[in-house]
Parts: structure tokens; C-alpha cells; sequence
């Protein structure tokens, strides 16, 4: 009988594969890279960790377990780390991975690289390489002509012509690149032609400053051009070179906003520059300055174009919103927020809503409610102009009065003893012409038993009030007492404030 033929399994046809589709820019290309050598993370992404078989969920788990031990965070014996490299590499797990989510970066305009296109990046690579060359040469020369100097003599003057054009191409190509001054600025051919004017103190100065050779360089520069009136674009590249060191070098600033008017640059695009520097100085004060003088500058070309003047109001509140949510007790901010209410007329509920917005989310932020009286009482429709601050005003309506009134007392209600809620309720009695008289009966609601065993007061400042308000009804004991509880008891940090003012009500 005849053996039986083996019987042969079909090949079963494998799944095609779907190509991946081609990358269109940087970062899509640094994820298919990754996923390229992490075939597993793909899965999950996809799927997730319970949709992953069990040979994908050891891979995975492996995986995670091999960069902790390559990097000898986790301890092994001489043993046991060798059979675990056989393991991995038996199992053909990844050792070295890219980085998930690289981040490439920003250009010099702030633009994300990793949203470049791959033939936009190739280009900036090969300016890149260019430039890495080109510096490679020009240390070289450096170093060739200090030898030669050195046996006193001098390298060619065909050599030397190679150099002048070598550095013009890398000035262009930093340019380019990164836009802001790069490197010694005597190594810039554009410089060529400036004499730089170094500080100079006297032999016997008490205290001599220190300046970064960097920082030194650039301000000797900045003095020549400076004092030979110089008004051009690499004076604009020099003074933000300066401001990116210094930003609190009030001259620079001066300079620069005398370059953007000479030049007649767009004040928008200057504001745009100026809001990244405003970010990365938080408390400077001459970022503010010098955008008060860009808009001084630049609304009288807008005047008539209402859209303009709606779209800078819009713009401008945006970025002071975000400078506040970084500090929402900025001074510098709140202060030009005063100066953009005036000149941009934006005496309106928006802006008076914003402020309740920053009191109710912070009641004890005093910028907040400044800002709140200076728009309610300096509002020139409805408010006398030049009045002291704290001035009866009878121009302002009653019922803008009694609207502050209650509001005060609400956010009083919920922080008695908040200083800021009780001086706008002052502030606002004044305005209206209003006695302290009338808030005798709100403020004592926050006292008991004054002068009592059981004394219970959950507010020194209507303490304050109240002794003031007795004082002005004639109850001149009862003042008396509330400023003697508050140097006693409830304020005894400022006793000598406290007996002052006792004096001053005599008998």
C-alpha cells in the first residue's frame, strides 16, 4: 500500500498591506517616523490598551519596561541584566525610540517648524548647513590670521577678499534664519562702517558695573549710532538685540519708537513684536510706555476709519486680558488700561462688566476695583472732569450711585474685613455726597456687644467707619470707643494711627 501523501496547508493569502499616505509636513513626518519604530503605540492609539492582543500587550509592556533599565534607573545583578538584553533582543523589542511629540520649535517670525512643509523645511536645512560651513571657514581665517599676525605678517589680500564675501553671505543667512542679531557684531559686515563708543567710568570709580562683553559690545554701538542720528532698519535690529538683553534700558526704547516714526514702520506690526516682549517681561514699565507713544502715534491716521478704531479696541483688550490672567494685579497693565479707556472712549457696560468679572473672581483685588471707580466716576458723559478723586460729583446720576452702593455692600458681605470693597464704599458715598451717617446701619451689622465681654467684630474697617460715621452724628463716645477697640483689640499694629485720630475728635 502506497504511503499517504503529506498533505500540504494552503497559503492563505496575507491582508495587503495599506500604504501609509506621504507626509505633508514636518511634524507629520517625526509621527509616522515614530509609529514607524513603535508599531505597538500606533496600536493603542487605535484601539486602546484593552483592544490589543496578549503578545501586543507583553510587547507593549516590555517595551515600557526597557528605557528604565537601559537608563539603570531600575538595578539589576550582573545576572539578571544579562538574560534580560537576551530576552529583549530575542523578542526584537525597541531599544532606542524616538521621542513622541517632538516639539521643533519656533522661527524667527513664531511660527511652529514642525508645521513646515518637508520641501520648505529642506531648504531651511541646507541655509542651515550653509551657514554651519561657512562659519566653519571663517574660524578658520580667524585663526590663520592670528597665527600670521602673531610672525607678523598678513594673509593674502585674495584671502581676505574671500572672507569679506564669506561673512556677508553668513550675515544674510542669519538674517534669514533667525532674523535678530546672532554672534559679535564686529564679525557683521554691516557693522563695518560704525565706530562703537565703549563706556568709559573713571580710574577711581567707587563701584565699576560689570557688563557681559556681549551686552557691552551692543550698547557701544547702540551709543554710535545713537549719536550720529541714525535712523535705519539695522538700528531697529540692533535696539531689539539691546532689549532682548535689557529690557528695562529705558534709552533703548526712546530710540527705537524714534527709528518706528522716522521710518513710518507699521505701528501694527510693531505691537505684535512688542506683545511677545511684553510676555516674557511681565512687571517692565517701558514696554507700556513705549505702546502708549505707538497709539498716540498712530490713532490720528485712524480717526476717521471707525472699523480700525473698533478692530485696535478689540486687539488691545484681548492682550491686556491675557497679561492679567498671567498677573491680575499687574499695575503697569492697569494703568494703561486707564489710558486706553480715555483715548479709545471706552467708557461702556463691556469694560464695567469686565471689571465686575475680576472682582467677582478675585474680591480682593484692589486693581480691579479701581479700575471699576475710575470708569463709574470719570466717565465724561456723566461725570464733572478734573474733579479730586474723592470729590462730590453732582453731575452723576443718583441711581449710578445707589447702583455702586449695593454692589459695594454685596462684595462687603462676602469679605468684611476685605479693605478694597469698604474703600470703594467710601469712595462712592463721597462722590454721591452722601453722609457716613447712612451707613451706620449697614456697617453695624459686622459689630456686637463693642465694649462688651462678648464682643464679636468681623470687620476693622467698619469699625473705622462707624467711628467716623458716629462722629459725624455727634454720638462722640461711640466714636471714641470703636477707635479705642481697634488700637486695643482689632488693630493694635497701628495703635499710634488709632490714638491720633481720637485726638483729632477732642471731647
Amino acid at each position: 500500500m502506497p504511503p499517504k501523501a503529506k498533505v500540504v496547508p494552503k497559503a492563505s493569502n496575507p491582508e495587503p498591506k495599506v500604504p501609509e499616505s506621504t507626509p505633508e509636513t514636518l511634524s507629520d513626518r517625526t509621527s509616522q517616523r515614530f509609529h514607524q519604530t513603535n508599531p505597538i503605540e500606533k496600536r493603542l492609539e487605535e484601539v486602546g490598551f484593552s483592544g490589543l492582543s496578549t503578545v501586543e500587550r507583553k510587547a507593549y509592556i516590555y517595551t515600557r519596561l526597557i528605557q528604565p533599565v537601559a537608563d539603570h534607573k531600575i538595578p539589576l545583578s550582573n545576572k539578571v541584566e544579562r538574560e534580560y538584553w537576551k530576552q529583549v533582543t530575542k523578542d526584537g523589542l525597541p531599544i532606542r525610540r524616538l521621542r513622541q511629540g517632538y516639539c521643533w520649535g519656533r522661527d524667527r517670525t513664531g511660527h511652529d517648524i514642525g508645521a513646515y512643509q518637508l520641501e520648505n523645511f529642506a531648504q531651511r536645512s541646507v541655509k542651515q548647513a550653509q551657514l554651519i560651513a561657512l562659519d566653519i571657514h571663517h574660524r578658520q581665517f580667524d585663526s590663520k590670521r592670528r597665527n600670521a599676525m602673531a610672525s607678523g605678517i598678513d594673509v593674502s589680500n585674495e584671502e581676505a577678499k574671500e572672507e569679506t564675501i564669506r561673512r556677508k553671505d553668513m550675515a544674510i543667512l542669519k538674517k534669514d534664519l533667525y532674523g535678530e542679531i546672532t554672534g559679535s557684531l564686529s564679525d557683521n559686515p554691516d557693522w563695518d562702517d560704525v565706530l562703537p563708543i565703549p563706556h568709559s567710568e573713571p580710574d577711581d570709580a567707587l563701584s565699576k558695573i560689570a557688563y557681559p562683553d556681549d551686552y557691552a559690545e551692543a550698547v557701544s554701538y547702540l551709543r554710535a549710532v545713537m549719536a550720529a542720528e541714525e535712523c535705519s532698519s539695522r538700528c531697529l535690529r540692533l535696539t531689539e538685540h539691546v532689549i532682548t538683553m535689557n529690557p528695562a534700558h529705558y534709552t533703548v526704547w526712546l530710540y527705537r519708537f524714534k527709528i518706528v516714526q522716522t521710518l513710518n514702520l507699521p505701528v501694527l506690526e510693531e505691537i505684535e513684536w512688542l506683545n511677545q516682549v511684553a510676555l516674557a517681561n511681565l512687571k517692565n514699565y517701558q514696554i507700556w510706555h513705549h505702546r502708549q507713544l505707538l497709539l498716540d502715534h498712530y490713532l490720528p491716521s485712524i480717526a476717521e476709519d471707525d472699523e480700525a478704531i473698533k478692530s485696535l479696541r478689540r486687539t488691545e483688550i484681548l492682550f491686556i486680558n491675557s497679561m492679567l490672567e498671567e498677573d491680575t494685579k499687574n499695575y503697569h497693565v492697569w494703568s494703561f488700561r486707564q489710558y486706553l479707556v480715555t483715548k479709545l472712549g471706552m467708557w461702556n457696560l463691556t469694560e464695567l462688566a469686565a471689571t465686575q468679572s475680576l472682582i467677582e473672581d478675585d474680591v480682593r483685588n484692589n486693581s480691579a476695583w479701581a479700575h471699576r471707580f475710575f470708569l463709574v466716576f470719570s466717565d465724561p458723559s456723566v461725570a464733572t472732569p478734573d474733579l479730586p478723586a474723592t470729590a462730590q460729583d453732582p453731575k452723576v446720576p443718583g441711581s449710578i450711585i445707589d447702583r455702586e452702593i449695593d454692589f459695594a455692600k454685596e462684595k462687603i458681605a462676602l469679605a468684611p474685613q476685605n479693605q478694597s470693597s469698604w474703600n470703594y464704599f467710601r469712595g462712592v458715598l463721597a462722590k454721591g455726597g452722601r453722609d457716613l451717617s447712612d451707613a451706620l446701619e449697614f456697617s453695624e451689622q459686622f459689630i456686637s456687644n463693642l465694649g462688651g465681654d462678648n464682643e464679636d467684630v468681623k470687620s476693622s474697617h467698619a469699625l473705622d467707619l462707624l467711628a467716623d460715621g458716629y462722629r459725624q452724628v455727634g454720638d462722640i463716645s461711640k466714636a471714641k470707643l470703636c477707635l479705642q477697640r481697634l488700637w486695643e483689640k482689632w488693630d493694635p499694629v497701628r495703635e499710634g494711627y488709632w490714638k491720633f485720630r481720637a485726638s483729632e475728635i477732642g471731647d
